[in-house]
């Protein structure tokens, strides 16, 4: 697939040029800049909130210079579609999960592998150290650069009728996954059934029983109303799949040293405040499912971690086996 994007992705880009120049996306009248940012998530959303907060930001540093103009709720397409948008220029900026950033960018899939942060400390030393930083550009060979990572939590399993213990429970059960082949091996690895299904049809093939879970974090848990047909919700933490905040080289490219520096710093900035925000909704989330009369179940991990193993090893003799030591040997600060 990579190979036809390298041939298709340059001529769309020069088809395409013309259309960003004069687009919203590229407004010079009275020495205002517009970029557009598309994403699919709600505006209750911690992420969205962030990404608001960081386009006031580029408009503080910027003195009205530039603007960021956010387009929620899938508005513009769906994260796929988004992708593809930034990769021609006809849309500056985007919010995905790393796991469909992986048929784009292959390195991206060792934010997806099971197990591979120990805890928290970990992981954002991991985001925000050296390998972060390295794979915040690995998307530049296809026009996509990462501005920063988001917290998206830690996923975990919610079903409707059969409560998760251990990877045993999961036999013979179809859990939805992400359309990301890594997410795929890892259900496969822990003996369930991957179904990979859209987000927004997931709440419909729950209640019609075309699936009999899912996995996802707290607040989309909650904010999706899956508990309302999921009663077991197995706090396992088996991924901790990040959100990433792109924008497309096409874009950046044009933008002056001083634009990148105001759109770069707003980012930076906005990590810290969604971290906090993110915190408060998890809690939240699980307060509000627990009330609901979702059973929070809080496993013995082992033998969901040795399930993952198994998966970790799958990869020897590759560059992301190398990539996936690489991070479970960091140490932190603790």
């Amino acid at each position: 697939m990579y190979s036809n994007q390298k041939i298709f992705i340059p001529l769309m880009v020069f088809f395409f040029a013309f259309i960003f120049l004069s687009s919203p996306g590229c407004n010079h009248k009275k020495n205002l800049r517009i970029l557009k940012l598309a994403h699919v998530l709600d505006t209750q959303h911690p992420v969205h909130k962030a990404m608001s907060f960081m386009a006031e930001e580029v408009e503080k540093n910027s003195q009205g210079k530039l603007r960021i103009e956010i387009y929620p709720n899938g508005q513009l397409g769906q994260e796929r579609e988004l992708i593809e948008l930034l990769q021609i220029g006809s849309l500056a900026m985007t919010k995905v999960s790393t796991a469909p950033l992986e048929s784009f960018v292959p390195e991206m899939k060792v934010l997806g592998i099971p197990y591979v942060f120990r805890n928290d400390v970990h992981r954002w030393t991991v985001l925000k150290g050296p390998i972060g930083q390295s794979l915040l550009r690995s998307g530049e060979k296809c026009f996509l650069r990462g501005l920063c990572f988001y917290d998206a939590g830690s996923r975990s399993f919610y079903t409707k009728k059969t409560p998760i213990y251990s990877p045993e429970d999961l036999k013979g059960l179809k859990i939805r996954v992400m359309k990301s082949v890594t997410a795929v091996n890892m259900i496969k690895a822990m003996g369930g059934s991957p179904t990979p299904i859209s987000w927004d049809e997931l709440y419909t093939a729950l209640q019609q029983g075309v699936v009999d879970g899912a996995e996802n974090n707290p607040p989309s848990f909650y904010l999706s109303h899956h508990y309302e047909v999921c009663q077991f919700y197995t706090l396992d933490e088996h991924t901790a799949v990040p959100d990433i905040l792109l924008i497309s080289t096409v874009v950046w490219n044009r933008l002056s040293p001083e634009e990148r520096k105001w759109i770069q710093q707003a980012a930076d900035k906005s990590v810290g405040f969604q971290r906090k925000l993110w915190r408060e909704a998890s809690q939240k989330a699980l307060d509000e499912v627990k009330k609901a009369g979702v059973k929070i179940i809080n496993p013995d991990k082992s033998a969901f971690i040795h399930a993952a193993e198994k998966l970790h090893q799958s990869y020897r003799g590759t560059e992301l086996f190398d990539l996936i030591n690489k991070i479970k040997e960091l140490k932190t600060k603790n």
